[in-house]
């Protein structure tokens, strides 16, 4: 089992004022799901459904209100950040706007060497050998190397991030909206290079999209959600052929 997650809510507290009532909002509420090996799950829902914010918990970027969180079959619900530190390796993200994530002043050697250094992967001396060996595993030309963020597409920087993503020796990634921001035309490239990978390295993915077109090409199993609750998970051909929820029919007449 690579992830489990039981019951899981998380719920926000908010009050505007000092003699104001408190407002809870219930970001996600009582979800539970796995991820086995292998298997690319994808979280599907509208603009605010909830679909980040378990990514977020999942990678145990913030704190669940409650519910459980299993990684590689161990609870990982109440680590604090430095007993995580050993899980960062194995579980890795890839963001939908590439902008956020890479410096702008480093060169995509400096980059892709980076998660290499924090956790110890390989030897100095394999250093650049092993960006090599990235590159090439990711579509690059070894000539990219010295260039800035700047001075590539963004389908080529979105193949930057997975390169990261994957250094680490990573055995669960979340993706998060990866091919959102990228032209039609680039979209499927990215989507095949993650296919690929998936295999050759045996990787287990939490696809997180609003494209139901994107989960049926990526997933074998999709969780439909809505504000903050899945409302249907199951096998993917199963659910978008013959779909229970009211709230999924709908999804899938307006999108597909």
């Amino acid at each position: 089992m690579i992830l489990r997650v039981e019951n899981l809510s998380k719920h926000y507290i908010i009050k505007s004022g000092a003699f104001s009532k408190r407002q809870v909002i219930k970001a996600v509420r009582d979800v539970s799901f796995q991820v086995m090996e292998n298997q690319s799950l994808g979280l599907i829902g509208e603009s605010g459904s909830g679909k980040s914010t378990i990514a977020n918990l999942v990678l145990r970027l913030i704190p669940p209100s409650g519910g459980k969180i299993e990684l590689f079959e161990e609870d990982v619900t109440s680590l604090k950040e430095e007993e995580m530190r050993r899980y960062r390796k194995d579980i890795q993200i890839i963001f939908q706007y590439t902008n956020d994530i890479l410096d702008p002043q480093m060169t995509v050697d400096e980059l892709i060497k980076e998660p290499l250094k924090i956790h110890n992967i390989v030897k100095d001396r394999e250093l650049d050998q092993e960006v090599e060996r990235l590159l090439e595993q990711v579509g690059l030309s070894p000539s990219e190397r010295w260039k800035l963020p700047g001075q590539l597409s963004g389908g080529q920087n979105q193949r930057i991030i997975i390169a990261r993503a994957i250094a680490t020796r990573a055995r669960l990634i979340v993706c998060d909206e990866p091919v959102s921001a990228l032209d039609v035309s680039v979209q499927g490239q990215i989507l095949n290079l993650l296919i690929r990978l998936k295999e050759e390295l045996n990787l287990s993915y939490l696809f997180i999209s609003h494209d139901l077109k994107v989960i049926r090409h990526m997933c074998e199993s999709i969780a439909v959600m809505k504000n903050g609750e899945i409302v249907e998970l199951g096998d993917t051909f199963e659910v978008l052929n013959n779909p229970q929820h009211e709230y999924t029919k709908k999804l899938i007449e307006a999108i597909l």
